[in-house]
Protein backbone atom coordinates (compact mmCIF):
# COMPACT_ATOMS: atom_id res chain seq x y z
CA UNK A 1 0.00 0.00 0.00
CA UNK A 2 1.35 3.79 -0.74
CA UNK A 3 1.03 6.83 0.52
CA UNK A 4 -2.30 7.56 -1.92
CA UNK A 5 -3.80 4.26 -1.50
CA UNK A 6 -3.28 5.13 3.17
CA UNK A 7 -4.93 8.48 2.55
CA UNK A 8 -7.97 6.91 0.23
CA UNK A 9 -8.15 3.93 2.75
CA UNK A 10 -8.06 6.24 6.06
CA UNK A 11 -10.34 8.68 5.14
CA UNK A 12 -12.69 5.45 4.44
CA UNK A 13 -11.97 3.27 7.24
CA UNK A 14 -12.52 6.81 9.77
CA UNK A 15 -15.83 7.08 7.76
CA UNK A 16 -16.74 3.25 8.88
CA UNK A 17 -15.57 4.42 12.19
CA UNK A 18 -17.69 7.45 12.72
CA UNK A 19 -21.03 5.10 11.32
CA UNK A 20 -20.23 2.32 14.10
CA UNK A 21 -20.09 4.90 16.71
CA UNK A 22 -23.04 6.29 15.65
CA UNK A 23 -25.08 2.91 14.75
CA UNK A 24 -23.36 1.06 17.23
CA UNK A 25 -26.36 -0.16 19.16
CA UNK A 26 -28.72 -1.00 16.14
CA UNK A 27 -25.68 -4.30 16.13
CA UNK A 28 -26.41 -7.50 18.55
CA UNK A 29 -24.73 -7.32 21.71
CA UNK A 30 -23.22 -10.60 21.75
CA UNK A 31 -23.23 -12.50 17.98
CA UNK A 32 -25.05 -15.90 17.06
CA UNK A 33 -22.45 -18.22 15.84
CA UNK A 34 -20.85 -21.96 16.99
CA UNK A 35 -17.50 -22.29 17.96
CA UNK A 36 -15.32 -22.29 14.82
CA UNK A 37 -17.56 -20.64 12.85
CA UNK A 38 -15.19 -17.80 12.24
CA UNK A 39 -12.19 -20.31 12.10
CA UNK A 40 -13.62 -22.36 9.08
CA UNK A 41 -14.09 -19.03 6.66
CA UNK A 42 -11.46 -18.38 7.00
CA UNK A 43 -8.29 -19.52 4.74
CA UNK A 44 -6.23 -22.95 5.88
CA UNK A 45 -2.87 -20.91 4.62
CA UNK A 46 -1.61 -17.41 4.65
CA UNK A 47 -1.50 -15.95 1.16
CA UNK A 48 1.11 -15.52 -0.78
CA UNK A 49 0.85 -12.69 -2.57
CA UNK A 50 -0.70 -9.35 -1.24
CA UNK A 51 -4.20 -9.35 -1.72
CA UNK A 52 -6.25 -5.21 -2.31
CA UNK A 53 -6.98 -3.89 0.72
CA UNK A 54 -11.05 -3.68 -0.29
CA UNK A 55 -11.31 -7.26 -0.49
CA UNK A 56 -9.62 -7.20 2.93
CA UNK A 57 -11.79 -4.74 4.04
CA UNK A 58 -15.09 -6.71 2.87
CA UNK A 59 -13.70 -9.73 4.40
CA UNK A 60 -13.82 -7.84 8.16
CA UNK A 61 -17.54 -6.74 7.23
CA UNK A 62 -18.49 -9.81 6.33
CA UNK A 63 -16.44 -12.71 8.32
CA UNK A 64 -14.82 -10.66 10.95
CA UNK A 65 -17.91 -8.27 12.63
CA UNK A 66 -20.68 -10.54 12.52
CA UNK A 67 -18.50 -12.45 15.20
CA UNK A 68 -17.91 -9.36 17.69
CA UNK A 69 -19.22 -8.62 20.94
CA UNK A 70 -19.93 -5.08 20.86
CA UNK A 71 -18.60 -4.07 24.33
CA UNK A 72 -19.03 -0.38 22.94
CA UNK A 73 -23.03 -0.68 22.38
CA UNK A 74 -25.10 0.34 25.35
CA UNK A 75 -26.45 -2.18 26.51
CA UNK A 76 -23.79 -3.77 27.33
CA UNK A 77 -24.14 -4.26 31.02
CA UNK A 78 -21.68 -7.51 31.92
CA UNK A 79 -18.55 -8.18 33.55
CA UNK A 80 -16.88 -4.08 34.25
CA UNK A 81 -17.02 -2.29 30.77
CA UNK A 82 -13.98 -1.89 29.05
CA UNK A 83 -14.82 1.65 27.73
CA UNK A 84 -14.01 4.00 24.47
CA UNK A 85 -14.65 7.19 23.43
CA UNK A 86 -14.48 9.73 20.49
CA UNK A 87 -11.10 11.62 21.36
CA UNK A 88 -9.41 8.40 22.93
CA UNK A 89 -9.71 6.65 19.69
CA UNK A 90 -8.31 9.92 17.81
CA UNK A 91 -5.54 9.61 20.23
CA UNK A 92 -4.91 5.91 19.26
CA UNK A 93 -5.09 6.52 15.55
CA UNK A 94 -2.01 9.40 16.62
CA UNK A 95 -0.24 6.92 18.73
CA UNK A 96 -0.32 3.82 16.10
CA UNK A 97 0.56 6.23 13.69
CA UNK A 98 3.81 7.79 15.63
CA UNK A 99 4.53 4.05 16.43
CA UNK A 100 7.21 5.38 19.12
CA UNK A 101 8.56 2.82 21.73
CA UNK A 102 8.51 5.01 24.73
CA UNK A 103 10.62 3.06 27.11
CA UNK A 104 12.54 6.00 28.12
CA UNK A 105 12.95 10.02 28.11
CA UNK A 106 15.27 9.36 25.52
CA UNK A 107 13.74 7.42 23.17
CA UNK A 108 10.60 9.97 23.43
CA UNK A 109 11.18 12.83 26.06
CA UNK A 110 7.19 13.78 25.19
CA UNK A 111 5.90 10.54 26.19
CA UNK A 112 7.74 10.36 29.31
CA UNK A 113 6.81 13.74 30.19
CA UNK A 114 3.03 13.72 29.39
CA UNK A 115 2.80 10.57 31.56
CA UNK A 116 4.07 12.02 34.53
CA UNK A 117 2.03 14.84 34.03
CA UNK A 118 -1.49 13.22 33.22
CA UNK A 119 -0.39 10.93 36.11
CA UNK A 120 0.02 14.03 38.40
CA UNK A 121 -3.34 15.10 37.22
CA UNK A 122 -5.17 11.77 38.37
CA UNK A 123 -3.81 11.89 41.43
CA UNK A 124 -4.56 15.14 42.13
CA UNK A 125 -8.09 14.73 41.15
CA UNK A 126 -8.61 11.65 43.46
CA UNK A 127 -7.60 13.19 46.68
CA UNK A 128 -4.40 10.58 46.90
CA UNK A 129 -1.35 12.01 48.76
CA UNK A 130 0.50 14.37 46.39
CA UNK A 131 3.61 13.07 47.57
CA UNK A 132 2.70 9.53 45.59
CA UNK A 133 4.04 9.38 42.07
CA UNK A 134 2.36 7.30 39.42
CA UNK A 135 3.11 5.37 36.05
CA UNK A 136 1.15 3.96 33.28
CA UNK A 137 1.02 -0.02 32.98
CA UNK A 138 -1.10 -1.64 30.44
CA UNK A 139 -3.65 -3.52 32.97
CA UNK A 140 -3.81 -4.21 36.56
CA UNK A 141 -3.33 -7.45 36.50
CA UNK A 142 0.36 -6.42 35.44
CA UNK A 143 0.58 -3.68 37.83
CA UNK A 144 -0.73 -5.74 41.20
CA UNK A 145 2.19 -8.48 40.05
CA UNK A 146 4.91 -5.00 39.56
CA UNK A 147 3.20 -4.07 43.58
CA UNK A 148 3.53 -7.85 44.65
CA UNK A 149 7.01 -8.76 43.40
CA UNK A 150 7.91 -4.87 44.57
CA UNK A 151 6.99 -6.17 48.10
CA UNK A 152 8.85 -9.09 47.57
CA UNK A 153 12.71 -7.83 47.04
CA UNK A 154 11.98 -5.53 49.69
CA UNK A 155 11.25 -7.69 52.28
CA UNK A 156 14.20 -10.11 51.00
CA UNK A 157 16.62 -6.84 50.94
CA UNK A 158 16.23 -7.06 47.14
CA UNK A 159 18.54 -10.20 47.76
CA UNK A 160 16.02 -12.76 45.89
CA UNK A 161 16.05 -10.92 42.43
CA UNK A 162 20.08 -11.48 43.08
CA UNK A 163 20.34 -14.93 44.72
CA UNK A 164 17.21 -16.46 43.90
CA UNK A 165 14.71 -17.94 47.22
CA UNK A 166 16.92 -19.69 49.48
CA UNK A 167 14.05 -21.67 50.80
CA UNK A 168 14.12 -20.28 54.03
CA UNK A 169 11.32 -17.73 53.13
CA UNK A 170 8.07 -18.22 53.86
CA UNK A 171 6.00 -15.36 52.62
CA UNK A 172 2.11 -14.72 52.65
CA UNK A 173 -0.38 -12.30 51.38
CA UNK A 174 -3.34 -11.84 52.25
CA UNK A 175 -6.86 -10.33 51.01
CA UNK A 176 -10.52 -10.83 51.43
CA UNK A 177 -12.39 -14.03 49.75
CA UNK A 178 -13.51 -12.18 46.73
CA UNK A 179 -9.89 -11.08 45.54
CA UNK A 180 -9.50 -10.83 41.80
CA UNK A 181 -8.07 -13.48 40.05
CA UNK A 182 -5.27 -11.55 38.93
CA UNK A 183 -3.98 -11.63 42.37
CA UNK A 184 -3.99 -15.49 42.55
CA UNK A 185 -2.07 -15.46 39.12
CA UNK A 186 0.88 -12.51 40.50
CA UNK A 187 1.21 -14.72 43.56
CA UNK A 188 2.21 -17.97 40.80
CA UNK A 189 4.37 -15.73 38.64
CA UNK A 190 6.28 -14.57 41.65
CA UNK A 191 6.94 -18.17 42.97
CA UNK A 192 5.08 -17.40 46.50
CA UNK A 193 2.70 -20.35 45.54
CA UNK A 194 -1.14 -19.96 45.75
CA UNK A 195 -1.33 -22.05 49.14
CA UNK A 196 0.33 -18.53 50.65
CA UNK A 197 -2.24 -16.76 49.44
CA UNK A 198 -4.53 -16.43 53.04
CA UNK A 199 -8.23 -15.25 52.12
CA UNK A 200 -9.68 -13.62 55.26
CA UNK A 201 -13.40 -13.28 56.08
CA UNK A 202 -15.65 -10.73 54.70
CA UNK A 203 -18.76 -9.23 56.13
CA UNK A 204 -22.36 -9.24 55.44
CA UNK A 205 -21.61 -6.84 53.01
CA UNK A 206 -18.54 -8.57 51.43
CA UNK A 207 -15.91 -6.65 52.84
CA UNK A 208 -12.75 -7.35 54.92
CA UNK A 209 -13.11 -8.01 58.37
CA UNK A 210 -9.92 -5.92 59.60
CA UNK A 211 -10.05 -7.89 62.98
CA UNK A 212 -10.06 -11.74 61.31
CA UNK A 213 -7.20 -10.19 58.90
CA UNK A 214 -4.84 -8.98 62.19
CA UNK A 215 -5.63 -12.68 63.84
CA UNK A 216 -4.45 -14.12 60.59
CA UNK A 217 -1.19 -12.21 60.57
CA UNK A 218 -0.86 -13.03 64.39
CA UNK A 219 -1.08 -16.50 63.72
CA UNK A 220 1.34 -16.89 60.85
CA UNK A 221 4.17 -15.22 62.77
CA UNK A 222 2.92 -17.32 65.90
CA UNK A 223 3.73 -20.09 63.36
CA UNK A 224 7.27 -19.07 61.98
CA UNK A 225 5.89 -17.46 58.73
CA UNK A 226 6.96 -13.88 57.31
CA UNK A 227 3.65 -11.98 56.25
CA UNK A 228 4.32 -10.04 53.15
CA UNK A 229 1.70 -8.29 51.77
CA UNK A 230 -1.98 -7.24 51.90
CA UNK A 231 -3.89 -6.66 49.00
CA UNK A 232 -7.19 -4.37 49.85
CA UNK A 233 -10.45 -4.21 47.12
CA UNK A 234 -11.44 -0.81 46.55
CA UNK A 235 -14.33 -2.38 45.00
CA UNK A 236 -14.73 -6.00 44.60
CA UNK A 237 -15.18 -7.98 41.04
CA UNK A 238 -17.80 -9.65 42.08
CA UNK A 239 -20.03 -7.04 43.80
CA UNK A 240 -18.12 -3.82 43.96
CA UNK A 241 -17.90 -4.28 48.09
CA UNK A 242 -15.20 -1.85 49.43
CA UNK A 243 -12.89 -3.05 52.14
CA UNK A 244 -11.91 -0.90 55.10
CA UNK A 245 -8.99 0.80 53.64
CA UNK A 246 -7.88 2.94 56.55
CA UNK A 247 -8.14 0.30 59.21
CA UNK A 248 -6.17 -2.40 57.02
CA UNK A 249 -3.30 0.07 56.45
CA UNK A 250 -3.22 0.84 60.45
CA UNK A 251 -2.63 -3.32 60.72
CA UNK A 252 -0.14 -3.53 57.67
CA UNK A 253 1.50 -0.64 59.59
CA UNK A 254 2.10 -2.14 62.61
CA UNK A 255 3.30 -5.58 61.37
CA UNK A 256 5.70 -4.03 58.61
CA UNK A 257 3.44 -5.07 55.56
CA UNK A 258 3.11 -3.84 52.27
CA UNK A 259 -0.45 -2.86 51.30
CA UNK A 260 -1.72 -2.37 47.77
CA UNK A 261 -5.11 -0.85 46.99
CA UNK A 262 -6.97 -2.82 43.75
CA UNK A 263 -9.29 -0.34 42.75
CA UNK A 264 -9.61 -1.34 39.21
CA UNK A 265 -12.79 -0.81 38.55
CA UNK A 266 -14.56 1.76 40.83
CA UNK A 267 -11.42 3.96 41.22
CA UNK A 268 -12.42 6.08 39.09
CA UNK A 269 -15.14 6.93 41.27
CA UNK A 270 -12.85 8.80 43.57
CA UNK A 271 -12.77 11.36 40.82
CA UNK A 272 -15.88 12.75 42.53
CA UNK A 273 -15.69 14.43 45.57
CA UNK A 274 -18.25 12.68 47.60
CA UNK A 275 -16.33 8.87 47.29
CA UNK A 276 -13.14 10.14 48.34
CA UNK A 277 -13.97 9.29 51.84
CA UNK A 278 -13.64 5.50 50.79
CA UNK A 279 -9.77 6.01 50.33
CA UNK A 280 -9.18 7.59 53.76
CA UNK A 281 -6.03 6.07 55.43
CA UNK A 282 -4.43 5.28 51.96
CA UNK A 283 -1.45 7.43 53.07
CA UNK A 284 0.02 4.25 54.77
CA UNK A 285 -0.45 2.51 52.32
CA UNK A 286 2.16 1.70 49.41
CA UNK A 287 0.28 1.61 46.36
CA UNK A 288 -2.92 1.48 44.39
CA UNK A 289 -3.87 0.37 40.76
CA UNK A 290 -6.95 1.98 39.14
CA UNK A 291 -7.63 1.12 35.24
CA UNK A 292 -8.92 4.16 33.56
CA UNK A 293 -9.92 1.86 30.70
CA UNK A 294 -13.02 0.44 32.54
CA UNK A 295 -14.69 3.36 33.90
CA UNK A 296 -13.27 6.10 32.52
CA UNK A 297 -13.63 6.31 28.46
CA UNK A 298 -9.72 5.72 27.95
CA UNK A 299 -9.70 2.65 25.21
CA UNK A 300 -7.86 -0.26 26.50
CA UNK A 301 -5.69 -0.99 27.48
CA UNK A 302 -4.59 1.83 30.04
CA UNK A 303 -3.68 1.34 33.92
CA UNK A 304 -2.34 3.32 36.60
CA UNK A 305 -0.13 2.45 39.47
CA UNK A 306 0.47 4.82 41.96
CA UNK A 307 3.39 4.51 44.92
CA UNK A 308 4.19 6.09 47.89
CA UNK A 309 8.16 5.44 47.60
CA UNK A 310 8.73 5.20 43.52
CA UNK A 311 12.58 4.34 44.54
CA UNK A 312 11.59 0.82 45.29
CA UNK A 313 9.40 -0.10 42.55
CA UNK A 314 12.95 0.80 40.34
CA UNK A 315 15.38 -0.77 42.50
CA UNK A 316 13.21 -4.01 42.04
CA UNK A 317 12.84 -3.44 38.16
CA UNK A 318 15.77 -1.71 37.31
CA UNK A 319 18.11 -3.74 34.58
CA UNK A 320 19.92 -1.23 32.12
CA UNK A 321 22.62 -2.97 29.96
CA UNK A 322 25.01 -0.41 28.17
CA UNK A 323 23.12 0.17 25.12
CA UNK A 324 20.68 1.44 27.27
CA UNK A 325 22.38 3.91 29.36
CA UNK A 326 22.03 7.57 28.33
CA UNK A 327 24.33 10.89 30.44
CA UNK A 328 20.48 12.15 31.61
CA UNK A 329 19.33 8.96 33.47
CA UNK A 330 19.45 10.79 37.09
CA UNK A 331 17.44 13.29 35.95
CA UNK A 332 14.46 11.95 34.08
CA UNK A 333 12.15 9.16 34.72
CA UNK A 334 12.76 6.37 32.48
CA UNK A 335 9.75 4.21 32.76
CA UNK A 336 11.02 0.77 31.25
CA UNK A 337 12.47 0.87 35.04
CA UNK A 338 8.91 1.07 36.79
CA UNK A 339 7.64 -2.21 35.58
CA UNK A 340 8.06 -5.28 33.68
CA UNK A 341 7.88 -4.27 29.88
CA UNK A 342 10.74 -2.82 28.48
CA UNK A 343 9.08 -1.23 25.51
CA UNK A 344 5.86 0.82 26.10
CA UNK A 345 3.00 2.19 24.28
CA UNK A 346 2.20 5.80 24.10
CA UNK A 347 -0.43 4.93 26.42
CA UNK A 348 -0.57 8.75 28.01
CA UNK A 349 -1.09 10.84 25.05
CA UNK A 350 -4.84 8.57 25.22
CA UNK A 351 -5.23 9.77 28.85
CA UNK A 352 -4.48 13.28 27.82
CA UNK A 353 -6.95 13.70 25.12
CA UNK A 354 -9.72 12.04 27.23
CA UNK A 355 -9.49 14.32 30.16
CA UNK A 356 -9.09 17.41 28.40
CA UNK A 357 -11.82 16.96 26.00
CA UNK A 358 -14.03 15.79 28.73
CA UNK A 359 -12.74 18.30 31.43
CA UNK A 360 -13.13 16.77 35.10
CA UNK A 361 -16.49 17.93 35.30
CA UNK A 362 -17.50 16.66 31.86
CA UNK A 363 -16.20 12.79 33.53
CA UNK A 364 -17.91 13.32 36.92
CA UNK A 365 -21.10 14.59 34.89
CA UNK A 366 -21.27 11.39 32.81
CA UNK A 367 -20.20 9.03 35.96
CA UNK A 368 -23.04 10.41 38.05
CA UNK A 369 -25.15 9.76 35.50
CA UNK A 370 -24.61 6.21 35.39
CA UNK A 371 -24.54 6.16 39.13
CA UNK A 372 -28.39 7.70 38.83
CA UNK A 373 -29.68 5.12 35.99
CA UNK A 374 -28.15 2.45 38.87
CA UNK A 375 -30.06 3.43 41.52
CA UNK A 376 -33.18 3.55 39.13
CA UNK A 377 -32.74 0.20 38.29
CA UNK A 378 -32.03 -0.72 41.84
CA UNK A 379 -35.77 0.75 43.01
CA UNK A 380 -37.04 -1.20 40.17
CA UNK A 381 -35.56 -4.62 41.07
CA UNK A 382 -36.42 -3.73 45.15
CA UNK A 383 -40.36 -2.90 44.28
CA UNK A 384 -40.44 -6.00 42.36
CA UNK A 385 -41.46 -8.74 44.11
CA UNK A 386 -39.68 -12.29 43.94
CA UNK A 387 -36.66 -10.02 42.71
CA UNK A 388 -33.90 -9.95 46.08
CA UNK A 389 -30.13 -7.26 45.46
CA UNK A 390 -27.92 -9.39 47.50
CA UNK A 391 -25.04 -6.77 47.78
CA UNK A 392 -24.80 -3.40 48.76
CA UNK A 393 -24.82 -0.93 45.81
CA UNK A 394 -22.38 1.15 46.58
CA UNK A 395 -21.20 2.06 42.59
CA UNK A 396 -22.80 1.02 39.27
CA UNK A 397 -22.91 -2.71 39.87
CA UNK A 398 -26.04 -4.06 40.81
CA UNK A 399 -26.25 -8.36 42.14
CA UNK A 400 -29.81 -9.59 41.90
CA UNK A 401 -31.53 -12.86 41.44
CA UNK A 402 -35.16 -13.96 41.50
CA UNK A 403 -36.16 -16.29 44.90
CA UNK A 404 -38.31 -19.28 44.52
CA UNK A 405 -40.97 -20.46 46.57
CA UNK A 406 -38.85 -23.47 46.63
CA UNK A 407 -36.25 -23.14 49.48
CA UNK A 408 -33.96 -25.24 46.99
CA UNK A 409 -30.92 -23.19 46.52
CA UNK A 410 -29.55 -25.19 43.55
CA UNK A 411 -33.10 -24.73 42.15
CA UNK A 412 -33.00 -21.11 42.27
CA UNK A 413 -29.60 -21.14 40.97
CA UNK A 414 -30.41 -22.90 38.34
CA UNK A 415 -32.91 -20.68 37.18
CA UNK A 416 -31.09 -17.55 37.70
CA UNK A 417 -28.60 -19.45 35.37
CA UNK A 418 -31.24 -19.76 32.54
CA UNK A 419 -32.65 -16.32 33.09
CA UNK A 420 -29.61 -14.84 32.72
CA UNK A 421 -29.00 -17.15 29.26
CA UNK A 422 -32.03 -16.40 27.97
CA UNK A 423 -31.91 -12.99 28.29
CA UNK A 424 -28.07 -12.82 26.78
CA UNK A 425 -29.38 -15.54 23.41
CA UNK A 426 -31.47 -12.37 22.73
CA UNK A 427 -28.77 -10.09 21.44
CA UNK A 428 -30.84 -7.37 23.11
CA UNK A 429 -28.24 -6.95 26.33
CA UNK A 430 -25.60 -9.05 27.81
CA UNK A 431 -25.16 -9.74 31.47
CA UNK A 432 -22.48 -11.61 33.34
CA UNK A 433 -22.82 -13.18 37.00
CA UNK A 434 -21.10 -13.94 40.24
CA UNK A 435 -22.01 -15.92 43.17
CA UNK A 436 -22.48 -14.56 46.65
CA UNK A 437 -22.71 -16.94 49.68
CA UNK A 438 -23.18 -19.62 46.92
CA UNK A 439 -26.00 -17.99 45.72
CA UNK A 440 -25.85 -17.35 41.49
CA UNK A 441 -26.66 -13.48 40.66
CA UNK A 442 -26.91 -11.79 37.73
CA UNK A 443 -25.03 -8.96 37.29
CA UNK A 444 -25.88 -5.72 36.00
CA UNK A 445 -22.98 -2.90 35.48
CA UNK A 446 -24.13 0.51 34.35
CA UNK A 447 -21.91 2.15 33.19
CA UNK A 448 -20.88 2.29 29.35
CA UNK A 449 -19.32 5.59 27.77
CA UNK A 450 -22.88 6.27 25.92
CA UNK A 451 -25.95 4.19 27.76
CA UNK A 452 -29.06 6.37 28.81
CA UNK A 453 -32.08 5.79 30.69
CA UNK A 454 -33.95 4.27 26.95
CA UNK A 455 -31.13 1.63 27.23
CA UNK A 456 -31.96 0.84 31.00
CA UNK A 457 -35.81 0.22 30.11
CA UNK A 458 -35.35 -1.44 27.09
CA UNK A 459 -33.26 -4.27 29.28
CA UNK A 460 -35.45 -4.33 32.03
CA UNK A 461 -38.53 -5.06 29.98
CA UNK A 462 -36.83 -7.68 28.55
CA UNK A 463 -35.69 -9.06 31.87
CA UNK A 464 -39.11 -9.29 33.33
CA UNK A 465 -40.60 -10.56 29.97
CA UNK A 466 -38.41 -13.71 29.75
CA UNK A 467 -38.89 -14.31 33.82
CA UNK A 468 -42.42 -14.63 33.00
CA UNK A 469 -41.76 -16.72 30.30
CA UNK A 470 -39.61 -18.75 32.64
CA UNK A 471 -41.76 -18.51 35.86
CA UNK A 472 -44.69 -19.90 33.69
CA UNK A 473 -42.16 -23.45 32.92
CA UNK A 474 -42.36 -24.05 36.55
Amino acid sequence: MDKQEFRKYAHQLVDWMADYLEEKEKYPVTPSVKPREIYDQLPATAPEKGEDFEKIFRDFQEIILPGMTHWQHPAFFGYFPANNSEPSILAEMLMSTLGAQCMSWLTSPAATELEERVCDWLRDAKGIDSKWKGVIHDTASTATLSAILTARERKSNWEINEKGFSGKEHYRIYSSSHVHSSIDKAIRIAGLGVENLVRIEVDEEFAMIPEALEAAIQKDIDAGKTPLCVVSALGTTSSTAVDPIGKISEITQKFGIWHHIDAAFAGTALLLPEFQSLIKGHEAADSYVFNPHKWMFTNFDCTVLFLKDPKDLVQTFSLTPEYLKTDLDKEVNNYRDWGIQLGRRFRALKLWFVIRSYGLNGIREKLRHHLMLTQKAAQWIEETKGLEILAPVKFNTICFRQKLDSADQNAENQFNEKWMAAVNETGKAFFSHTKLSGKYVIRWVIGQTDVTEKHIESAWVLLLETRQKLLQEI
